[in-house]
């Protein structure tokens, strides 16, 4: 990912957050194999559990998530690990989170360097965090340490979801949430034979907000209401995106 200074989040803990409130992470491998392409991404959400906002803390924290294994990256991931004593896959693997507010930024919206010079093209903001890491995988449906890394994970994964996304906690009116335990022990226990576990250390993190915060003031009030003109939702969170980065780059160069 090119961090230009400009955009970079420098902050670990704010990386964090982000995955957190974006859970759905792009997971990408390069395994070499006779039988399957060597670059495979899949869409899957992840757990977080986090270890140490220190940059230089070699492991900060581990992505836990699953996938089916009819998937042909699941297979080529047991393919590469079938061998290993530890389960864990030789090269690095990367998952990329973005935000899912984006938008396509219009040299129309820029009142102050577009009517003086006409010096301006269009761009495209967005946010987006990247993660590196060694990744161990649990594939063996008849291992007892698969089968508790499995229960934990999806029983994790769904709480999350189901309180931080959904919003059901059982108090002041709300749902209570759906629990793993909802379902048959027996369904419960075919599902995870048809899934595998993947753990990945984050020994690498880096994520950006590109925001428009390197615009001059006049330029970036002309970006905030002309998100905000489009009248729709994702409009209305990048205006205050927008605001947000800009004001948080104003106050460090008053530093």
């Amino acid at each position: 990912m090119y961090l230009r200074a400009v955009h970079a989040e420098p902050s670990i803990k704010a990386l964090f957050e982000f995955i957190k409130e974006n859970p759905l992470g792009i997971l990408t491998t390069s395994i070499a194999s006779p039988h399957y392409p060597f670059l495979q991404s899949s869409h899957i959400p992840w757990v977080l559990d986090t270890i140490s906002e220190d940059p230089d803390v070699p492991v900060k924290g581990r992505l836990r998530g699953h996938l089916a294994r009819q998937n042909p990256q699941s297979k080529a991931l047991i393919e590469a690990v079938s061998n290993s004593s530890t389960g864990t896959l030789q090269h690095d693997v990367m998952v990329l989170f973005t935000s899912p507010y984006h938008h396509y930024v219009t040299p129309k919206f820029y009142t102050e360097t577009k009517p003086s010079t006409a010096k301006v093209v269009p761009t495209w903001n967005y946010a987006a965090v990247q993660v590196y890491g060694k990744a161990t995988i649990y594939h063996d449906s008849s291992s007892v340490e698969t089968s508790l890394y499995l229960s934990q994970q999806i029983g994790d994964l769904s709480k999350q979801c189901e309180t931080s996304i959904m919003g059901y906690s059982g108090h002041e009116g709300k749902p209570e949430p759906w629990s793993v335990s909802d379902a048959p022990d027996r369904y419960i226990d075919i599902m995870k034979k048809n899934i595998i576990g993947i753990e990945v250390s984050i020994e690498s993190i880096g994520g950006k907000f590109k925001m428009s915060q390197e615009m001059g003031h006049g330029d970036r009030k002309g970006i905030i209401e002309g998100f905000q003109d489009l009248a729709s939702d994702t409009g209305t969170h990048m205006a205050d995106m927008v605001r947000r980065r800009g004001n948080m780059k104003d106050a460090e160069r008053k530093i």
